[in-house]
């Protein structure tokens, strides 16, 4: 068993780009669920427009990423609105069911043969990151010495995230100490006793649901930043159900929640990963082939962080920085 492996490949995920991607998807996350108790099942759509908006101005009509960065930030206001507007009048398990099927009809539209000329399929698009890596100012490899590397690129995809994690980590931070941000909360309380008190609550929703689904958009840009393409396979419905388990890990209506589950999430999943690839390899594994190969071996950090979290929510709901009073929800 090499250590040394387990060791700097976990902190290489647990601090690389992806973990900044599902970050931003968990920052909006909280502004639904932990803040507001919005129940989205559907972050992966709102990542998907946004990520899909900048690729495609780039590639089709050959203009600028910020100008498709600016188109995606449109769509996606677009998009909550077309969510919010039939769903938010009504219980929360509604807004689920419409954003979980709304993602789909997105992902499996995008991905059809009709459009694969201009969206390329299933295969996705590529072509756009050029401008984007001309940007870069690190040349070399960058990391910590004698423990982890990072390519210049994807150092600097992650200078983008994660300085993004920190400015929207401070907008959050700001929004919930304002009057605004105690009126979601308020919402997420007794939504009946702030209509009571004059407060416009399908406005208030509405807002929230358009600012989170925003942060989505964020982690849609540097989705697409990350790989240098941009393809229906990234935006699966197990990307919002991982974005949940970052943001459950790390504390529901915590500013910082999202950022320590982003970290410990995939520092575990990976260490998992890396455990059972080389205890089944090799002609003499540690773990006999009777048991499980290195087919079954992939699937067993799903199937460990799967009980870890089944165990978190009976023994700590609140997740490890959370209040267990924050997951208190009124679904009606």
């Amino acid at each position: 068993m090499d250590w040394n492996e387990l060791l700097t490949g976990s902190l290489q995920q647990a601090l690389g780009p992806t973990a900044a991607v599902y970050c931003l998807a968990a920052i909006g996350l909280n502004i639904h669920f932990g803040y507001t108790g919005l129940l989205n099942f559907g972050q992966a759509g709102f990542m998907m427009v946004a990520g899909y908006a900048m690729v495609t101005m780039s590639t089709i009509w050959s203009q600028s990423l910020w100008l498709g960065v600016l188109v995606g930030i449109v769509l996606t206001v677009i998009l909550a609105l077309l969510l919010g507007v039939p769903t938010l009048r009504l219980r929360a398990d509604y807004l689920a069911i419409v954003t979980i099927a709304a993602a789909e009809i997105i992902r499996q539209v995008i991905s059809a043969a009709k459009f694969s000329d201009d969206l390329g399929g299933q295969d996705g698009l590529t072509g756009f990151i050029k401008p984007f890596r001309d940007k870069n100012p690190f040349s070399e490899p960058v990391g910590i010495d004698g423990l982890v590397t990072w390519s210049p690129n994807d150092f600097w995809v992650m200078t983008v995230g994660w300085g993004l994690v920190a400015v929207s980590c401070l907008v959050v931070w700001l929004l919930m100490r304002s009057p605004w941000g105690r009126v979601l909360k308020s919402i997420r309380e007794d939504e009946d006793a702030v209509r009571s008190l004059g407060k416009n609550v399908y406005s208030y929703k509405m807002q929230s649901l358009i600012i989170g689904g925003l942060f989505g958009a964020l982690a849609g840009f540097v989705v697409a930043l990350r790989s240098a393409t941009v393809g229906p396979s990234f935006f699966a419905t197990d990307v919002t159900f991982f974005a949940y388990t970052v943001l459950l890990i790390g504390g529901a209506a915590r500013v910082l929640g999202p950022v320590a589950g982003a970290v410990i999430f995939w520092f575990l999943i990976t260490v998992l990963d890396l455990f059972f690839g080389q205890a089944t390899a090799g002609a003499n594994p540690i773990i006999p082939t009777w048991i499980m190969n290195d087919t079954q071996a992939s699937l067993m950090r799903l199937i460990f962080m799967g009980l870890g979290l089944m165990l978190l929510m009976i023994y700590r709901p609140q997740g490890i920085f959370g209040d267990r009073r924050e997951l208190a929800l009124d679904a009606r």
